[in-house]
């Protein structure tokens, strides 16, 4: 693939965090978190998605759903990531890219390890414009590019329902 065609897989840190703010919310409540996490059960469902998913607002866990085939490893990746969005409030993909690019990994840059912090794709966080990170969304079970597309396209439907 050439440099200067864009590549899921790989993507520049920049086009991540272009893509977060693109995707920030006009609001954010219990229920918006609700519908997030259903819609991503949902299309797991309809597409066959073996993945574990959870929704938070905050420290309070809003959705959480285990399609059958997921496992306790799963459970670890979703708490990881989690925690790394909730420390730098950007997406696990960005954190992992963002040291990639540099010829680092997000170990050695920041010294904090797997399990306790997994930057892999797959947690994107909730922000509300105006506001900031209020939540975050995390799929785990597919390959990480794919663990973080489908986050993204929950955002996207749910922007396209609540334009405003």
């Amino acid at each position: 693939m050439s440099p200067d065609v864009p590549n899921p897989a790989h993507p520049a840190p920049q086009e991540l965090l272009d893509q977060e703010a693109r995707l920030a919310l006009p609001h954010c409540s219990d229920a918006d978190a609700l519908w997030i996490g259903r819609w991503l059960l949902d299309a797991a469902e309809a597409r066959g998605l073996v993945v574990a998913i959870e929704v938070w607002r905050g420290s309070r866990l809003i959705f959480r759903a285990a399609r059958p085939g997921t496992n306790a490893h799963n459970d670890v990746y979703l708490a990881g990531k989690r925690r790394v969005v909730e420390h730098f409030g950007h997406s696990s993909f960005y954190e992992r890219r963002r040291h990639e690019v540099h010829g680092s990994s997000f170990e050695a840059a920041t010294s904090f390890a797997f399990p306790e912090f997994a930057p892999h794709g797959g947690g994107v966080p909730l922000i509300v414009r105006g506001t900031g990170p209020v939540g975050v969304a995390l799929v785990s079970g597919l390959p990480m590019e794919a663990d973080h597309a489908l986050v993204v396209e929950a955002l996207e439907a749910f922007l396209a329902a609540n334009p405003d």
